[in-house]
């Protein structure tokens, strides 16, 4: 086994997996023994798949059915060239990584397959970004499931790092927020995004780790209809010394930009820590922003949200009824967060602080009893009263989420198109508005995807 047939991140020290399992440790090692794949300018191969990830995970997706998906089936990039000459780069898609990775659409010219390609120049990293880019690449490998966005095809080409992943066609639900629902989805497309997260952090628990970035710009959805968690650098392991623990207590890189879905206890730092019930927290945030098209406490500085958050107030849908919160604590700052936040009167302040370019919506929308309950699940104080991703997935609200046909699932998507779509192609639905979709020669809106 090779990993970039050499230990492809570092050639200034020996370097050591971040946060990666004992039982991993000795083939990790492995890849780290040599010290100038990256750095060396020299074309590699690209990566395979170690056998006993492969056994470990196939024994997480033994029960999975590909109930978020219309084909089922998960990308194969392993048969593509690792010839940068060979991929003709289209258009930007976003950035990360602090600014270091550039993430463009690109046709494989011998095949004609759109992919996604991440390419990062290591001449500019610190050693502890190449470490971080280990960290996140040994991850990519050791993932197998459909619902997370991992790449089967990494290598170097000079000093840039080229790693492939999937085209996710229709970008991220933050990108579809922005751009075709502003005021939020319907309840069918939440369900439809929110279980196919859970089918990814159910996955992840079982396997001993924390994603800690979930987040509607790390929900990207493909054109089959296949959704996928991405952000897996900032996935931290439970596991010490072979065992796993409860909680653990490292606070995520870049947090700033994550504060609006940490949950409490990560926020805390105190004594007794955080664990994977802390990802069923973010869960909920990223159910508000799908129903309302706005983060929430976007309009709050961040110490009065970290304030929010750590003396227990409750975010919750709009249409809640003050009387039926159960006890739960109402933020009180006078600050719309545009979720929960005075509820009463949460269509004036919503039109009051909304910028001037979004559309309005005319109020306050009403939901399900279901769709209540789960957020309110969710976003427990205490994440001992959370449900696991397990339980979630047998939730009542996934009761409306089904198989869907490719016409199906476009009258979903309806009037959002996925990129690699003609723009002149029409919907499954009758159209009444049209909406400029960037084809695969364009440049695609800055942000599209999330990356960090």
């Amino acid at each position: 086994m090779s990993f970039l047939d050499c230990s492809c991140i570092t050639s200034h020290s020996q370097v050591q997996p971040v946060n990666t399992e004992d039982q991993y440790e000795d083939v990790s090692q492995q890849c780290l023994d040599c010290s100038s794949c990256i750095t060396s300018h020299s074309q590699v191969q690209p990566v395979n798949t170690e056998d006993q990830y492969e056994d470990v995970s196939q024994q997480c997706l033994a029960s999975d059915v590909p109930v978020c998906s219309v084909s089922g089936s998960e990308d194969d990039l392993s048969l593509l060239s690792n010839d940068p000459a060979h991929y003709q780069l289209l258009s930007e898609l976003g950035r990360g990584f602090n600014n270091l990775s550039c993430v463009s659409m690109a046709r494989h010219k011998p095949t004609g397959r759109l992919v996604a390609v991440k390419t990062t120049n290591l001449d500019e990293c610190t050693e502890e970004e190449l470490l971080h880019l280990l960290n996140e690449v040994l991850l990519c490998r050791l993932f197998r499931h459909p619902n997370l966005l991992t790449s089967r095809l990494v290598f170097s080409s000079s000093s840039q790092l080229w790693v492939l992943s999937p085209l996710m066609d229709y970008g991220s639900a933050e990108s579809l927020l922005r751009s075709f629902f502003p005021d939020g989805m319907s309840e069918s497309l939440i369900g439809y995004l929110l279980y196919g997260v859970l089918r990814a952090l159910e996955y992840l628990h079982d396997m001993g780790y924390v994603h800690r970035g979930v987040k509607a710009s790390h929900i990207l959805l493909s054109a089959e209809g296949r959704v996928c968690l991405s952000g897996l650098s900032s996935v931290y392991s439970m596991m010490r010394e072979g065992k796993r623990v409860k909680a653990v207590f490292d606070m995520p890189q870049h947090s700033p930009t994550l504060l609006p879905w940490l949950s409490p206890e990560l926020l805390r730092q105190d004594l007794h820590g955080y664990g994977v019930k802390s990802d069923i927290y973010s869960l909920g945030m990223v159910a508000c922003e799908l129903v309302s098209g706005r983060v929430p406490y976007q309009d709050m500085p961040p110490t009065l949200m970290l304030l929010q958050k750590l003396r227990g107030s409750h975010v919750c849908l709009l249409d809640v009824p003050l009387g039926e919160l159960g006890g739960l604590k109402l933020s009180r700052s006078g600050v719309d967060s545009g979720i929960g936040e005075s509820v009463a009167t949460g269509s004036l302040t919503r039109a009051a602080t909304a910028p001037p370019e979004r559309p309005q919506s005319p109020g306050p929308k009403n939901h399900s009893a279901t769709l209540h309950n789960l957020v309110q699940l969710c976003l427990q104080q205490q994440p001992d009263n959370r449900p696991s991703a397990s339980v979630l997935l047998g939730h009542a609200f996934f009761k409306q989420v089904k198989r869907h046909t490719r016409d199906s699932f476009q009258s979903l998507m309806y009037p959002a198109l996925p990129l690699s779509s003609p723009p002149d192609t029409p919907p499954s639905c009758p159209t009444t508005t049209t909406h400029h979709t960037p084809s695969p020669t364009e440049e695609a809106p800055d942000g599209q995807w999330d990356f960090s």
